[in-house]
């Protein structure tokens, strides 16, 4: 039987080494892209999954990292069934203080988030017309969305996903008719380290976050004719 292959993004820490492990568990081979080669978690799931786990550098926010990641993935393999865009970064202006956005980090914010996966999409294209499954998952906010939002402040955020939403949506309306399919998943409020430092006031972790995750990548009955923004809690929302 075929082993699904599937590629990550921001699969260091937080959700993404949490979908690492639940797919890597379910017998998946699973490019993991990672940006802090420091971070000592994925070289240590690597020895319990040698032949499973491929750690790719990754940094989503430039162009030659995501080009050199592509190019070693097909070094490897000539398909890939499923692409997540899973890295992202909030980005932090202390707006009790502030009375100008600091524009640099808003831009870096959108870049990474937003371009981000644009970058990773057209790169892995190519593997994925060749795979058998051909799904796309993003994995965004309801901060990105416009129709529901009742926030008033870290705006650039909440812009970076509305962005990278409608790109999901474009992808879809382009992609769709050739057999792709997409998933736009909100995790939901965290345990994870998008402040710099864990928060802890947050609902869920992410292996939790993870569970709800690879139910709605994998496991639903998805109606794949239609792109919604599916909540950890079951809701679809509008975005």
């Amino acid at each position: 039987m075929k082993k699904l292959k599937v590629f990550i993004s921001g699969a260091d820490r937080g959700l993404g080494l949490s979908l690492t492990k639940k797919l890597l568990e379910r017998g998946a081979v699973v490019y993991a892209g990672q940006f802090m080669p420091d971070w000592s978690e994925l070289d240590k799931l690597k020895g319990a999954f040698m032949d499973s786990l491929q750690i790719i550098p990754l940094n989503v926010g430039c162009d030659d990292s995501v080009k050199l990641a592509a190019q070693k993935v097909k070094s490897m393999t000539d398909d890939l069934d499923v692409l997540i865009c899973n890295a992202g970064i909030m980005g932090w202006d202390d707006e009790r203080v502030a009375d100008v956005t600091d524009t640099e980090m808003m831009l870096e914010v959108y870049n990474v988030n937003a371009v981000g996966a644009v970058r990773l999409v057209e790169r892995c294209m190519p593997l994925l017309l060749n795979g058998t499954e051909r799904k796309i998952c993003f994995v965004s906010s309801e901060a990105g969305s416009v129709s529901n939002c009742e926030r008033t402040n870290f705006f650039w955020y909440s812009m970076s996903k509305s962005a990278m939403n409608m790109y999901a949506k474009t992808m879809f309306n382009r992609f769709r008719s050739q057999g792709f399919k997409f998933r736009l998943y909100d995790p939901g409020w965290m345990k994870s380290y998008m402040m710099g430092d864990v928060n802890e006031l947050a609902t869920y972790t992410p292996d939790a976050a993870a569970v709800f995750a690879m139910d709605y990548f994998f496991d639903q009955i998805v109606d794949e004719d239609e792109l919604v923004l599916w909540r950890y809690s079951g809701e679809m929302i509008e975005f």
